[in-house]
């Protein structure tokens, strides 16, 4: 929200007041508390009327500040709040002087200047990060009455901002307007169903702002020199998060919440009916047989929005019209390795038998006047499900529950995006802040209800609305997408933006969702939604088994799931350190780069994990670009090797992508590669690429169960490499870049170079 008219005047009605020194600055339990006045106080006169703005200072992480802006704090407390996580003992320190208020936690410190001009400077390790100037943290009015609290950060030279959820733009924020308001959009507008108030630098520092109703960011657009965040509220808090981007993300996460580790099983393919398409039993198993018999291993079908019958979404019955023995069919499905997901929304229709039941019980969000909340979009006489009310949660889960019984494995939790703010809720929560905060609370009750029928390791959701904490309950996939290369870059960038915002795990409809895309469309988009964390096969009017394309696409998508399959003992690693360390599968190059220029606003590639990257091609004829950081790279299926720092332009099939290994790495794969979910360690190679003399390299093999299976430690030594192993499975194998594999049987082998 813009609330200046260039460099020098405020908007029409727009009334600011700006703190301009530190009138008391005073310890407090966990940091400072100071007051700043509005206006210069030279006597005691001066303290009689006018603004005074309280900052409280507070550590609740080592490398995280608190600050909280106060203006009128007499109005009732209003709820929902974000959840959010110290470690109950920070490590903070305090320091008043006639000059300066500061608090430090970890490397990072936070200083106030008593003495005008208002200045409030975080640094860490001897250099400023960022800083809140004079005229930066304003107290605003506005002629409608409105009142906003704003804070603005300096941009330095060359400073990039990352984040804010998962956004179609380009990656790189600066000069864009980012309103933290969950809408059912697409992903081909400035519109998200993903809002996140949260945003990482490459300049050691991140942002969150501790606000789960509307916020407006400006980042270097009102003020091309600053970072402006404001929300309509008499208080308003943000929090200050040092470190390297993967550091940002770690603190973030722990604040916040770390993603739950999905089953391994979810890694697989999945495979729709997709939605307005025609399907019955005979088209499920017809789609089933036809993957089957071209040798493509599958591992989950999902059953979309018409299992249940038309215009009474949702009532949770399948449609025995078309689905006549549910329970049978779903038994039919499992016995042939097949987990199950069935679509979902929090909404009742009013032809819902869920409906009058609902509305009796009142677990329906209303209107002020006791009403039903209802509209016509989407389901006529649609009502939506109050989460705030701990009998509707119950009453919700307890009919997903019966589907459980009945056989589905996880839920497709869409929509939750178009949330009223002309309601009143159970809990008596503020509209506003509901709008975004719904994504938690719906998403969290399905999650909860498969950890506790399932078990902590066997719980996962395909969810497309999100806000601050929904990271605890992966999966997240990236909504409605177009059949067309555009959107195929789209999708990237918004995968990439939301996992700089916290969230470890991330899919997208491969292939587009609107739309049939053609053939060459189809076979690019596949290495690209395989070598994603989660990969599935869904549209909206036309179905995506690839034999529906051509033959080459079969041969395509068998090659990229197998590939995928054989990589797990890598990949679920990679998820491991997702659930315990916050940093995600998909990463920007920035995250794992952040020292090298030419990474900075790199969109169109990636690194799965930490040591592949991988730069899909959006072009027909093969044509793709990218970009190799410092060292000598392996491409991982041809063994070629590329010395970088380099742009590259090349060429590829529809059965190759550039897929690079990177300089030092050890990349573990796996001996089976049709299916997701076995003994990752059990005839394990580990493959080794340009490890440099003298270095040392460990590497965890995990269990399917999300444990530790076994440990590698490789260590070069002049021309030998030496690789050990503390829990060594029966066989083993050791493969140097270039070289063949040696076979192994114990816990040690050296092989020469």
């Amino acid at each position: 929200m813009k609330f200046t008219d260039g460099h020098w005047l405020m908007r029409a009605g727009v009334t600011p007041a700006y703190p301009v020194e530190v009138l008391d600055a005073a310890p407090t339990a966990d940091g400072l508390r100071i007051l700043a006045p509005t206006y210069p106080v030279r006597s005691r006169q001066d303290l009689q009327s006018g603004a005074v703005l309280t900052v409280d200072l507070s550590a609740p992480l080592p490398g995280v500040i608190g600050v909280t802006l106060t203006h009128h704090a007499g109005g009732a407390a209003r709820s929902p709040r974000f959840e959010l996580f110290g470690d109950g003992h920070p490590a903070a320190h305090q320091e008043i002087t006639d000059t300066s208020a500061a608090l430090t936690s970890g490397e990072l410190t936070v200083r106030v200047s008593r003495a005008a001009p208002w200045r409030v400077e975080f640094s860490a390790g001897g250099r400023v990060l960022t800083s809140s100037g004079e005229n930066d943290m304003a107290i605003l009015t506005t002629g409608d009455g409105g009142h906003h609290l704003r804070e603005r950060l300096m941009l330095g030279v060359g400073d990039a901002v990352y984040g804010l959820g998962e956004r179609f733009g380009p990656l790189v924020r600066n000069g864009q307007v980012v309103d933290i308001w969950n809408a059912d959009g697409g992903t081909s507008s400035e519109q998200a169903y993903k809002n996140i108030p949260f945003f990482l630098t490459n300049a050691g520092y991140g942002v969150f702002v501790d606000h789960p109703g509307l916020v407006s960011f400006e980042v270097g657009s009102e003020d091309v020199s600053r970072v402006q965040f404001s929300a309509q509220t008499q208080s308003l808090r943000y929090f200050v998060i040092h470190g390297t981007p993967k550091e940002i993300l770690a603190r973030y996460t722990a604040l916040t919440g770390r993603p739950a580790l999905p089953p391994a099983w979810s890694f697989g393919l999945w495979l729709s009916t997709s939605f307005n398409t025609d399907y019955d039993e005979d088209t499920v198993n017809s789609f089933i047989d036809g993957m089957a018999e071209r040798d493509l291993p599958l591992s989950v079908f999902h059953f979309d929005c018409f299992w249940m019958r038309e215009l009474s979404w949702c009532d949770f019955q399948w449609d025995e019209r078309i689905f006549p023995d549910p329970r049978g069919m779903l038994a039919r499905l499992k016995a042939r390795g097949l987990r199950v997901c069935v679509w979902i929304n929090p909404y009742i229709g009013q032809r819902s038998p869920l409906f009058e039941e609902g509305m009796a019980h009142g677990y329906l969000l209303k209107r002020p006047n006791g009403d039903v909340w209802q509209w016509d979009l989407w389901q006529p006489g649609l009502a939506i499900v109050d989460f705030t009310n701990p009998e509707a949660r119950e009453w919700y889960a307890a009919k997903l529950d019966a589907l459980l019984d009945l056989g589905v494995d996880c839920f497709k939790s869409d929509f939750g995006e178009r949330i009223p703010t002309d309601v009143a809720y159970f809990d008596g929560s503020d509209p506003e802040l509901m709008h975004n905060y719904y994504a938690f609370l719906y998403n969290r009750t399905v999650f909860d209800l498969l950890r506790k029928r399932r078990g902590e390791r066997d719980a996962v959701v395909f969810a497309r609305t999100a806000t601050t904490g929904t990271q605890r309950f992966p999966v997240h996939w990236g909504g409605d997408n177009l059949s067309t290369p555009q959107s195929m870059a789209e999708s990237l960038r918004g995968g990439l933006s939301l996992t700089m915002s916290g969230f470890g795990f991330w899919s997208h409809d491969i292939g587009g969702f609107e739309g049939t895309p053609p053939a060459w469309l189809f076979k690019r988009w596949i290495p690209f939604g395989l070598l994603s964390s989660h990969s599935r096969l869904h549209a909206n009017y036309s179905y995506r088994v690839p034999w529906a394309f051509d033959e080459q696409a079969v041969d395509v998508l068998r090659s990229f799931t197998r590939l995928k399959a054989s990589l797990m003992p890598y990949l679920y690693q990679a998820a491991r350190v997702a659930h315990t360390d916050g940093v995600p599968v998909m990463r920007a190059m920035v995250l794992e780069f952040p020292d090298d220029p030419a990474c900075v606003y790199l969109d169109r590639q990636y690194l799965l994990g930490g040591d592949l990257l991988v730069a899909p091609v959006f072009t027909e004829d093969g044509t793709v670009d990218y970009y190799l950081p410092a060292g000598e790279w392996t491409h991982f299926v041809t063994g070629e090797r590329v010395s970088g720092p380099r742009w590259v332009r090349e060429r590829h099939g529809f059965d190759s992508v550039p897929l690079f290994v990177r300089p030092g790495a050890v990349v573990p794969v796996g001996a089976v590669d049709d299916r997701p979910d076995y003994d990752f360690a059990e005839g394990v190679t580990l493959g080794v690429y340009g490890l440099a003399d003298g270095a040392t390299v460990t590497t965890t093999v995990p269990t399917v169960d999300g444990d530790v299976a076994a440990t590698f430690t490789t260590t070069r030594r002049g021309d030998t490499v030496r690789v050990e192993v503390d829990h060594p499975p029966a066989t083993w194998r050791v493969r140097l870049a270039g070289a063949e594999p040696v076979d192994v049987t114990g816990s040690t082998v050296t092989v020469h170079l």
